[in-house]
């Protein structure tokens, strides 16, 4: 069933958007059925803060595993949709290290890429939450496709939801609810965690009616398959990180995807070097101010941690439970291998590990619905869980034994993909450094 089947057929969901004004916290209700319906709350969950005396929880006191019905039946969608269509197809992907476009198409037709995005623009004006539980789930059966939809969601979307002016929003982003794959074009081959050191350039033409852009991207996920990029680049070196702006791009501008990286794991998502060669932007594709892109680019990768965050438990939850369906099945010594205690033990200690990092992300996303902070929550969430993806992984390999190291059981490529939890989005040693400041200044240091 898709999200508009969803929609259609749910009375919760109808009811939903008759009230959605009234419960801000949980704008879950699924793409609209056509574009002209009801705008979702105007209060859509952003990065920005709300005041705390604003948020009113629906819920009332409840556990972090409280869900909305409508959170509810996103999930099992998007359960089925990665059980029917991705699973089926992750073997011969990661082996072609390409995304399938039917998968891509699929994402767009289950309205999964337009997520938080306005009804009226052609999305689902779901929560942030909502984005969550779909980026888990569908990392349990392939994280490749998880970040695919990620980045489309949690970065390209929400920058131009967040920051761009209402023009802007409205040339592009119809086009990137219904099959415009877009891109976040940060990093460089000189500039990874220290982001602001960026080369690539970005000066006015004579006649004040274009931007023109030079330099190079390095590590750009979704970037063979994208045609739509959101640039960050610099004005004037001498102005420091204060110098960059961010601009929506098309690759009919010019762009030239150059080498497409052969990668460890996550191989089916498209991570290529980016080339801008006297791209010329128009002047109204600036998004925000001039000079105000490090702000964009700060606060959108706090929002893209937890999304990693995300990713990353689903990809752990996926190997584990491979790796203990396995345990049951395989006998040694006339039992199974399930039941000698020290097998036990360290299927224990993983599920409670994985436990505790889906309640990390689960945390880190409701304060930002709540408006509170969440910087920290996020750097902690994305750190621990992937630490706790490697660690599941690894630990599901040798459960299956010689089975697990082989490609037959597809348990090995959770570990391979779950090594890119520690990279991007903010190295490990990166979100260990923000954590640090943070804690201390909370402290009084």
């Amino acid at each position: 069933m898709s999200m508009r089947s969803v929609l259609r057929h749910s009375p919760a969901v109808r009811a939903a958007l008759r009230t959605s004004r009234s419960v801000p916290a949980v704008q879950t209700v699924l793409r609209a059925p056509q574009a002209g319906a009801a705008r979702a709350a105007s209060r859509t969950f952003t990065s920005s803060a709300n005041r705390a005396e604003e948020y009113e929880s629906p819920f009332g006191v409840n556990s972090l595993a409280k869900f909305s019905d409508e959170e509810e039946m996103l999930r099992e969608t998007v359960r089925r949709f990665a059980e029917n269509e991705v699973k089926p197809r992750v073997e011969a992907m990661d082996e072609a290290e390409k995304m399938d476009p039917a998968i891509i198409k699929g994402l767009f037709e289950q309205g999964l890429m337009a997520i938080e995005t306005d009804p009226e623009l052609g999305g689902a004006g779901c929560s942030f939450m909502s984005a969550i539980i779909v980026i888990e789930e569908l990392a349990k059966i392939d994280p490749s496709v998880s970040v695919l939809c990620d980045v489309h969601n949690t970065l390209v979307n929400t920058v131009l939801r967040k920051y761009a002016n209402e023009e802007l929003r409205q040339k592009y982003m119809p086009k990137l609810s219904s099959g415009m794959l877009g891109s976040f074009c940060l990093s460089e081959p000189a500039s990874g965690s220290d982001a602001f050191a960026m080369k690539t350039s970005v000066k006015k033409s004579d006649d004040g009616k274009h931007y023109i852009i030079n330099g190079s991207k390095m590590w750009i996920t979704n970037s063979a398959e994208a045609e739509f990029f959101i640039v960050f680049a610099q004005g004037d070196p001498s102005k420091g990180y204060k110098g960059i702006s961010a601009f929506a791009v098309t690759k009919d501008m010019g762009v030239e995807i150059a080498k497409k990286e052969r990668k460890l794991g996550i191989r089916a998502s498209s991570t290529c070097t980016v080339n801008f060669d006297e791209v010329k932007v128009p002047v109204e594709n600036l998004i925000g101010e001039e000079g105000k892109g490090y702000k964009i680019a700060i606060e959108i990768l706090n929002e893209g941690r937890v999304g990693i965050g995300a990713q990353m438990v689903g990809l752990a939850q996926g190997a584990f439970d491979r790796g203990m369906k396995y345990t049951f099945e395989r006998e040694q010594f006339g039992k199974p291998i399930s039941k000698f205690q020290g097998m036990q033990f360290q299927i224990a200690q993983v599920a409670t590990e994985i436990e505790a990092a889906r309640n990390m992300v689960y945390n880190a996303a409701r304060r930002k619905e709540e408006g509170r902070t969440f910087t920290k929550e996020a750097a902690m969430a994305k750190l621990f869980s992937s630490q706790v993806a490697q660690r599941a992984a690894g630990l599901a390999i040798e459960w299956a034994g010689g089975q697990g190291f082989t490609r037959e059981q597809g348990i090995e490529k959770y570990w391979r993909d779950s090594k890119i939890g520690a990279i991007y989005e903010g190295t490990s040693n990166i979100q260990l450094n923000t954590i640090f400041n943070l804690t201390a200044k909370e402290k009084g240091f």
